[in-house]
Parts: C-alpha cells; sequence; structure tokens
C-alpha cells in the first residue's frame, strides 16, 4: 500500500469519526430518509464515485439526485472533494441497513 493511499484512508477515517461526534446516526438517517434508493445513495459517497456513478448504481435520476446531494452538502452530513468531473461525494458515515429498518418500525409503531 502506497503512503498516499494511507494517508486516503486515515482522513477518510478521521471523518467519519468526527462525524460520529458531532451528528448523531438518528440525524443523519432523518436527513437522508428511509427510502432504499436515498439510502444506497448516500453510502455511495464514499469518495470514489461520480454523482453520474452513483445515480446509475443508485438507479435515481440524475436532477433529482443533484439536488438531493446539494441538500446533503449543505446540511453538513456530505462533502463534495475535487472539481469538475473529477468531483467525488463524501459522507460523514453510512447509514447501517439496521438502523434504517430501526427507523421504519419507530414510524409504523407511532400510527
Amino acid at each position: 500500500m502506497q503512503t498516499s493511499d494511507k494517508l486516503e484512508q486515515l482522513v477518510e477515517c478521521l471523518i467519519h469519526v468526527i462525524g460520529r461526534a458531532a451528528i448523531p446516526q438518528s440525524e443523519v438517517t432523518k436527513v437522508v430518509g428511509t427510502g432504499v434508493k436515498q439510502v444506497k445513495a448516500f453510502n455511495l459517497c464514499n469518495g470514489k464515485n461520480s454523482q453520474t456513478e452513483i445515480a446509475g448504481k443508485a438507479r435515481l435520476y440524475q436532477s433529482n439526485l443533484s439536488r438531493t446531494l446539494a441538500r446533503w452538502v449543505e446540511a453538513g452530513i456530505a462533502f463534495s472533494i475535487g472539481e469538475g468531473k473529477d468531483t467525488r461525494l463524501l459522507h460523514v458515515y453510512p447509514i447501517h441497513r439496521d438502523a434504517r429498518k430501526s427507523k421504519r418500525r419507530k414510524v409504523k409503531r407511532k400510527r
């Protein structure tokens, strides 16, 4: 493993740790929503995928995803890294499937 790869991984870990300390998972889930496609798109914001790749993998329209990503960046749960076609998105940390399911159960119980 190259030094630049290790540094990149360490910075990514640092963002995740600070993100977990600053923003609880319930808040991140509230902003992202509990829809399968939205959660998948958010989790694909791992710094490796372009917006086009995220849209394709999550099966979302590019225009809808663009507005959603702007909302996530504004809320501080995702960051835009790079410029132009090299822009990548990085979430504060991924949403686990269990958190999404427990959120759904809580909503159903309140009805």
